[in-house]
């Protein structure tokens, strides 16, 4: 017996060696791990210090950021309409449609600073300002995250800690709750997924981000009062939206749409390109080049472009030991860059007889220019005239960052009412005649509203009338000869003035008071008798003394039986 005892104490013994050895390695190792581990860390950390000391230069686009509302060129009447719209008593959800680089996201982040200074308005000086670009947002249909709305870690998600040890879901919070009480900024809206955009709408609508797990109960006494709290309650999301978009009103949710005021940036006029490049050149440190601004803004349609441009030429002139611009260098930028020039038209030098300045709205900023119409009629060879239509691009190709739109045009239709409407109002058979109707310049026409310009140069080219060159029109025109209204009025004036025209004939039903304070006299008409007698001068002579087939038969231009 006294051998077992002893054989059995050596062999407890020797399993104590072996697990006081094992344990001492375990610990030895996990030490080892540990201080591993923390040498790692401090190297991470050592090399985050480092790269917090190496700074570039700080870019020409960061220098020449606006600093107040008042430094966003060419966009006067859209920051008063986000002025009224933000900085009041009671704010509004808010959609703000231009082109890219015309200062959307800079108004948006100064509105809220300016609105902080009214002691009316809801916005306190903590309202935080949150932006975020909905093209980079993730979208994930398991909900595991969601950083617009916010989201729940559930236990079995990696990562949840000690709550998921515990069994308790982790209610996150998103962007709408971080802006609570301030302003949320989402840029390119559009583009956000349809379930967020819908979640999105419940927010601005409750004014509550609220979470579901199916890890939740209410009757879990290991999950702490205040995740009872948000699953119960949600966590308050009041904030004011201000989104922008690139894209069309059509395209975007009319959901989102109601509950928003929708404001237009437009896209920059020349002179406002001109200020943008004077203004970059001296925070450059270079002097200014009156000649050069110019240039460039034949060819930058956008603040972005224009400062890339001088950047570009002020680096080339800086390696070269020049502190000036010179020519030589904005054209190598130009060429470099392959840069085209803008297609910006000018009014004709002289009047000529059939040709008419139309004006259209082209591109995805949609700006207004003048579209030069050209119409030659003669008397038909055949019993049947011929109608021709040439210089229509039939279908415009719009590009943006979201894809491309394809435009087409209905021009050629609008030519058939023309000459209907020509029948009537003059007596005089198209079967008689053959009509060349030419849009010069290749651009992309809307029918519709370039209808009382081809009437007036089929008009003055079947009759010999020249036509006044200092006037530009738009507008729709009836089979009966009534001028009805168009679209984009207001951009196609500003195009007529960049042009040169003294008076722009608009349908009267667009009119608006703000016209009459425009640096261009604004007409409307309501019929195309009106826009005869404001294109041409012997029509108007002569109105009050002749009826009107009498006095036009006086002049020789509208009876049938004279022409």
């Amino acid at each position: 017996m006294n051998h077992l005892y002893l054989l059995l104490t050596i062999i407890q013994i020797l399993f104590s060696c072996i697990a006081a050895i094992y344990f001492y390695r375990s610990l030895k190792e996990k030490s080892g791990t540990k201080s591993f581990h923390q040498l790692e860390f401090r190297k991470e950390q050592e090399q985050l210090k480092k790269m917090r000391t190496i700074h570039l230069t700080t870019p020409l686009s960061e220098q020449t950021r606006p600093k107040t509302l008042n430094d966003i060129v060419g966009q006067k009447e859209g920051i008063k309409a986000l002025r009224t719209a933000l900085c009041g008593p009671n704010p509004q959800h808010v959609l703000i449609y231009g082109p890219p680089g015309v200062g959307k996201t800079a108004a948006a982040r100064l509105i809220l600073e300016e609105a902080k200074k009214n002691i009316l308005s809801p916005f306190g000086s903590k309202s935080k300002f949150v932006e975020l670009d909905a093209t980079t947002l993730r979208f994930d249909e398991r909900s595991i995250a969601d950083p617009l709305i916010g989201s729940v870690h559930d236990p079995i998600y990696q990562g949840a800690g000690a709550y998921g040890a515990a069994g308790i879901p982790q209610p996150k919070a998103g962007a709408v709750s971080e802006a609570h009480g301030g302003i949320l900024f989402i840029d390119e809206i559009g583009e956000l997924h349809p379930m967020q955009m819908n979640k999105l709408l419940k927010v601005l609508e409750d004014r509550i981000a609220r979470f579901q797990s199916a890890y939740y109960s209410e009757n879990n006494k290991n999950i702490p009062p205040h995740i009872h709290d948000i699953f119960c309650n949600g966590i308050p999301a009041d904030f004011r939206l201000v989104g922008a978009t690139t894209r069309t009103p059509e395209e975007i949710p009319p959901a989102l749409r109601s509950r928003c005021m929708e404001i237009y940036f437009d896209g920059l006029k020349e002179n406002s390109i001109v200020k943008i490049a004077e203004n970059t050149i001296q925070n450059a440190g270079f002097e200014k080049a009156p000649a050069l601004c110019k240039k460039i803004s034949k060819y930058a349609s956008n603040g972005r472009q224009t400062v890339n441009i001088i950047q570009s030429a002020v680096s080339l002139a800086i390696l070269e030991g020049r502190h000036y611009i010179q020519q030589k260098d904005l054209d190598w930028v130009l060429e470099a860059g392959r840069y085209q020039a803008l297609p910006i038209k000018t009014i004709p030098k002289k009047q000529r007889v059939g040709v008419v300045n139309g004006l259209a709205v082209y591109g995805n900023d949609n700006r207004g220019m003048l579209l030069t119409l050209e119409a030659y009629v003669q008397k038909s060879k055949s019993e049947k005239g011929m109608l021709t239509v040439t210089g229509i691009v039939e279908q415009e190709l719009l590009k943006s960052r979201q894809g491309e739109v394809k435009r087409k045009s209905n021009a050629k239709a609008s030519v058939e009412n023309v000459i209907t409407a020509l029948e009537q109002f003059t007596g005089i058979s198209r079967k008689e005649y053959d009509v060349h109707i030419n849009f010069a310049g290749g651009m992309p026409v809307d029918g519709p509203s370039a209808g009382i310009a081809i009437f007036c140069a089929v008009y003055s080219a079947l009759f010999r009338i020249k036509v006044d060159n200092t006037v530009a029109m738009t507008g729709e025109i009836s089979i009966y000869g009534d001028v009805l209204p168009v679209g984009g009025v207001c951009a196609k004036i500003e195009g007529a003035k960049e042009a040169g025209a003294k008076k722009v004939l608009i349908p009267a039903d667009n009119w608006q008071e703000k016209y009459a304070d425009m640096d261009i006299i604004v007409k409307p008409v309501h019929t195309v008798n009106e826009v005869l007698e404001e294109l041409f001068d012997v029509l108007k002579e002569q109105k009050n003394e002749l009826p009107q087939r009498e006095y036009v038969a006086a002049n020789g231009i509208l009876t049938a039986e004279k022409a």
